[in-house]
């Protein structure tokens, strides 16, 4: 297991980065923020690619082994739609895919860039090049969004991280419930951002889809902590009960993983790591993040150590009330 003195409970691949726009196909600015899935036995990486503009869109890269020898599409794979969808004027960002077995497709959780502001979009795809959009499915401001893989008494489940007006209020991470992926109510707060001098006080967000485990669902959300030279951001673990998602059991108090190396600390926004997608595997969760907003990097980490340090270095918490689902708004 990993020094937890360093607070390294993941593994960084020798190799990192792993991808960059050294890497790409055309021209762009930068490369990060990567949803991951397992496809048809292939890494896949639905990457956020910035251009020169500022706007950014998504391409697909695909690898044997999730860490070389990637096969990058020439041409961006989803770009936004301003026309079809006003809601994309000023790009699309932040990827989080999650499969669906009963509708067989994988949904994309992403945050379009509104002129009222970030808001929560869904797209579906079976393949990865075709693409059916169903719009926003949050007002603004909102985002880091990701579905839960099943349903829970016939309501699909989301979380998400509005943000209030008052910067007082904090930024939590809030679930709410869906029969149809696109009408979406029962909202309520599931993870709260900590107060005071905590590495995840004031805001946080999801960061990778939920994983279900033994043990629960298994949360990574980040935290910001704003320093005198700016933001911070680390990650950190919760587990939500398997049953009922509204019910957070564990929480680590501690960061688990934070900006350390050089990739990770200079970039287009200095001291970020930013996962949006890990896949597990045989006992591997493989977590692919953003590094310093310029990159693209991979960590690795035993499931039953992540889970053991949540349960034994977490505490346990009750804290959230549960809406019944027939609740909907």
């Amino acid at each position: 297991m990993a020094d937890r003195h360093n607070h390294e409970l993941f593994t960084r691949h020798p190799e990192n980065p792993i991808l960059s726009v050294r890497d790409w196909p055309y021209n762009a600015n930068s490369v990060f923020n990567a949803a991951a899935a397992e496809v048809d036995g292939q890494t896949l990486l639905l990457v956020r690619v910035e251009d020169f503009r500022g706007i950014s869109h998504f391409t697909v890269a695909r690898s044997t082994d999730g860490i070389a020898d990637w096969h990058i599409e020439p041409h961006p794979t989803l770009p936004p739609d301003p026309e079809g969808h006003p809601e994309e004027l000023w790009g699309i960002e932040d990827p989080r895919i999650t499969w669906l077995d009963a509708m067989q497709k994988w949904a994309i959780c992403y945050t379009a860039y509104s002129k009222g502001g970030p808001l929560v979009a869904l797209a579906t795809t079976t393949d990865f090049k075709a693409f059916e959009r169903l719009g926003p499915v949050m007002p603004p401001e909102d985002k880091d969004a990701a579905l839960f893989p099943i349903q829970f008494e016939g309501l699909w489940a989301m979380l998400h991280r509005p943000v209030p007006k008052s910067p007082l209020l904090g930024a939590h991470i809030w679930i709410s419930f869906s029969p149809d992926l696109k009408h979406w109510g029962s909202h309520q707060e599931v993870i709260h951002a900590r107060e005071g001098g905590w590495w995840d006080a004031g805001k946080i967000g999801l960061c990778a889809p939920p994983i279900e485990t033994k043990e629960g669902w298994l949360i990574l959300y980040h935290g910001v902590r704003t320093t005198a030279s700016g933001s911070i951001y680390r990650l950190g673990l919760a587990l939500l009960d398997l049953e009922k998602p509204t019910r957070m059991t564990h929480r680590s108090d501690e960061w688990i993983f934070g900006p350390k190396a050089r990739y990770e600390r200079e970039g287009d926004v200095d001291d970020v790591v930013f996962p949006c997608g890990w896949i597990e595997k045989e006992g591997t969760v493989h977590m692919y993040y953003g590094a310093a907003d310029s990159c693209i990097a991979y960590a690795s980490a035993n499931l039953e150590d992540v889970l053991d340090y949540v349960m034994k270095r977490g505490h346990s918490t009750f804290l959230f009330s549960e809406l019944p689902p027939e609740m909907l708004i």
